[in-house]
């Protein structure tokens, strides 16, 4: 009867270590991915200006534009504190890519990035709404801390899918939120 009892507590031990992975809470992962760059379509030279003794002068190559900012926010903690900003960006091909900057919050199991319509609430009312609308995964949170880059499919709808969350996909809860502001035209 005890070995019985031992084995049935070594796999409830077992099962709650992998479900719930304590060992995370004090393990970090710092990531710095730099500002993606797209590849530019060639653009087309104008012609070049003459010089004043007739001959064309060299063209100087056009400077590449920077990435055009969509929209922003801050992270509001939830279940754990959260800090860091959000940006949307267009690059230059016009694919879209969500910017997670100077991002610090817990290391916790199958963290995920979500684009939702969800409304950010402040405090407890805040942790579970973003399951409950529209949401896309941009994919598992890369880390913890840091800078990171996530691509956004080419149908996500701006209008619509107006916040960011850190979410828990095994305890369905958000550990931090940003609304998105549409960046002034």
């Amino acid at each position: 009867m005890v070995i019985v009892g031992l084995v049935v507590v070594a796999i409830v031990a077992v099962a709650g270590l992998y479900w719930f992975q304590p060992w995370k809470l004090w393990v970090d992962e710092t990531v710095r991915e730099e500002l993606p760059a797209a590849s530019p379509a060639a653009p087309a030279s104008p012609a070049a200006p003459a010089s004043p003794d007739g001959s064309e002068a060299p063209a100087s190559p056009a400077a590449p534009a920077g990435p055009e900012v969509l929209a922003t926010g801050t992270f509001i903690s939830h279940e754990h504190a959260t800090t860091g900003s959000v940006k949307i960006l267009r690059l230059a091909d016009g694919s879209r890519t969500l910017r997670i900057e100077d991002l610090d919050t817990s290391s916790g199991p199958d963290l995920r990035v979500w684009l939702t319509d969800a409304p950010v609430k402040e405090g407890r009312d805040g942790w579970h709404v973003f399951d409950d609308g529209e949401y896309v995964s941009l994919g598992k949170l890369k880390g913890n801390k840091g800078d990171q880059n996530y691509a956004l499919p080419a149908d996500a709808d701006l209008n619509r899918l107006t916040s960011v969350s850190i979410w828990c996909d095994r305890f369905d809860v958000s550990f931090g939120a940003a609304e998105l502001r549409k960046a002034a035209a």
